[in-house]
């Protein structure tokens, strides 16, 4: 589609945006503020990767909202009121550089008597959920399960779990529960009868419960459309059917990927016809393959993937989790993250994705903050982020940047304001009062806090979460890279310094932080953006591209082709927008903070440095 064509139908949406859809209340909000005309549209999977309703590739950066909806001390939902959520989006968006959540929510309480879904309880994670949607930050909501149910756990239970309700549970004939000698609540998962016979029970349909789940899941898509204005919907991404899926136990004969193929994928192709039906036909299913997957200890690892599944197609995406469990365990992994220790990890997800046909989310990552193994997560968490940014170490990032694979989507876990300040009754034990941490299962991974103020505040290093990171590519991305020098400890933590080759880029970069994108110009007219995090600042910012050499950007205008403008949602966070005027041209551009008052000569000699070595290597 022509240039011209892509603006002409952008000003018919624009002008048409105030139309109501048939069955579909009239907006009870507006656009973002801070929205420019290129904004809101709604995503959809293109070529393997996320595109939004100007051709862009998209990538989703944020965090899970969250474990709180695992409690019941705020009724199963993330927030105890609006303006927390309110409060927490702001800061999600200012604070943590995300675009997007997970958005967590509860079987059990959308669905506590059997048949009679709790429009209440909808009715306040919808408002809760605008709170993020206002704040120009996209959701996928996830109906999630950790353990199958708390209902299966007694008030003296040294555990704990979250998913079904106490009717699920009281439906079947489950033993007592009982991990035996268990070191780490998700030992739960293979060691506990009741877990494994509640999951076995869910997955082949036992009293009818994926039925009623089914419905429910139904009824709770059909309340968001109908009760969120056609610029909110539009900031739904899809919904992830079912957190962390496992078959419980296995029949005999049955392995992990023939109980992918004929229980866990039939399921989805339900739930797909539940979103059909309930008005979401154009958004996709994050669908997860079986827990361990790509578990990285050869002795979790379970064949899977989805692998007999097909080409999946613009109707689901592959979404996943992964955590380093040999950095969890203490034992298996005696020393602290590397360079390009994930890469292999999350280059695996990238290629289970373009084998499917879809694009990849990793919607959990994280680490301990606190605890024995806390001492790991600052390289820990630099590493999943750099894996997620490249499929190259930072070591060889620059002289094989062709190979980096696509730049994959991420949501870490996660964004709890209330961590550290819960007060839970586990299991319903009044003796039992948690408050620190997570307050559940004795997890701590909040990325952020309440200070004493009731300020939200960052529990990791700023360097770290607030990442330049290509938002939205108009074209297709090349290769990405960005040095954050985050810290362990004192620790600057730098594993992809500019090369001696280029002396002029790491002159102009000193010992600041940096991003490189490289990417090939499509169709359309909006701009390349990426998220500029508060330490790069305007005043502090240089970006040298083909596209035009500043410091300091202007603000954007449709003839300034390298510039700033504020993310839509009126949080105060900022982008860089880069504008081409061709297509199927090769682009590049280098963002810095590094540098001050950079001379024209020094930022031309580093233009002609990166402009041979993108032509060198692409």
């Amino acid at each position: 589609m022509s240039k011209i064509r892509v603006r002409l139908l952008t000003a018919l949406v624009v002008l048409c945006g105030s139309l109501t859809v048939a069955g579909i209340p009239p907006a009870t909000a507006a656009t973002p503020s801070d929205s420019l005309w290129f904004d809101g549209a709604p995503l959809t999977v293109r070529g393997g990767r996320f595109a939004d309703g100007q051709g862009r590739e998209i990538v989703l950066r944020g965090y899970n909202v969250s474990g709180e909806t695992k409690l019941e001390e705020n009724g199963g939902l993330p927030f105890a009121s609006v303006a927390d959520a309110r409060k927490s989006a702001t800061a999600l968006r200012a604070l943590g550089g995300g675009n997007a959540v997970r958005f967590l929510l509860s079987w059990s309480h959308a669905e506590p008597v059997r048949g009679q879904v709790d429009t209440a309880y909808l009715a306040a994670a919808t408002e809760q959920m605008r709170a993020f949607l206002d704040a120009g930050v996209r959701v996928y909501p996830d109906f999630h399960q950790d353990l199958y149910s708390r209902h299966l756990f007694g008030t003296g239970s040294w555990y704990t779990g979250d998913g079904a309700p106490k009717w699920a549970v009281d439906a079947g004939s489950y033993p007592k529960e009982s991990c035996g000698i268990c070191l780490f609540w998700g030992q739960n998962i293979t060691q506990n009868a009741a877990v494994q016979k509640a999951q076995y029970d869910f997955w082949h349909n036992a009293h009818g419960l994926q039925d009623a789940f089914l419905a429910t899941a139904q009824t709770t898509m059909a309340h968001l459309r109908q009760h969120l204005s056609a610029e909110e919907f539009a900031g739904i991404a899809g919904f992830d059917p079912y957190n962390e899926p496992y078959a419980g136990s296995y029949d005999s004969g049955q392995t992990s990927r023939t109980w992918e193929r004929d229980l866990l994928w039939p399921f989805y192709g339900r739930f797909r016809a539940r979103m059909d039906a309930a008005g979401w036909a154009d958004k996709p299913a994050f669908v997860e393959p079986n827990l361990f997957w790509n578990a990285n200890i050869s002795t979790q690892k379970q064949e899977g993937g989805l692998l007999d599944a097909g080409t999946l197609g613009p109707g689901y995406v592959l979404n996943t989790h992964f955590y380093d469990q040999k950095a969890i365990s203490g034992i298996l992994m005696w020393g602290k993250a590397a360079d390009g220790q994930y890469a292999a990890d999350f280059a695996g997800v990238r290629d289970r994705a373009s084998a499917a046909g879809t694009a990849a989310v990793v919607s959990e990552f994280g680490h301990p903050l606190a605890g024995t193994v806390a001492d790991k997560a600052p390289t820990v968490l630099k590493a999943m982020y750099q894996a997620l940014d490249s499929r190259r170490s930072g070591a060889g990032w620059w002289t094989n940047p062709a190979s980096s694979g696509p730049v994959l989507s991420g949501t870490q876990w996660q964004w709890d304001l209330y961590n550290g300040r819960h007060k839970e009754l586990m299991n319903g034990n009044p003796d039992k009062v948690l408050t620190s941490g997570d307050a559940w299962n004795d997890e701590d991974l909040s990325a952020v806090g309440l200070d004493d103020s009731g300020n939200a505040v960052l529990r990791q290093d700023a360097r770290l979460l607030d990442r330049v990171y290509p938002s939205a590519t108009a074209g297709t991305a090349l290769a990405f890279t960005y040095e954050d020098r985050s810290r362990d400890g004192s620790t600057v933590l730098t594993w992809n310094p500019v090369p001696g080759s280029l002396p002029n880029v790491a002159k102009l970069v000193g010992s600041g932080q940096y991003g490189v994108l490289v990417w090939r110009s499509g169709d359309g007219t909006a701009p390349t953006e990426l998220h500029l995090p508060a330490s790069f600042p305007t005043a502090a910012t240089t970006v040298v591209s083909d596209l035009g050499t500043v410091h300091a950007p202007p603000v954007y205008g449709a003839a300034t082709p390298v510039a700033v403008a504020a993310e839509p949602g009126g949080t105060g966070s900022r982008r860089l927008l880069l504008t081409d005027t061709d297509s199927g041209t090769l682009h590049y551009a280098l963002v810095t903070n590094g540098a001050t008052a950079p001379t024209a000569d020094l930022l031309s000699a580093a233009r002609a440095e990166l402009a041979a070595w993108a032509a060198a290597r692409f």
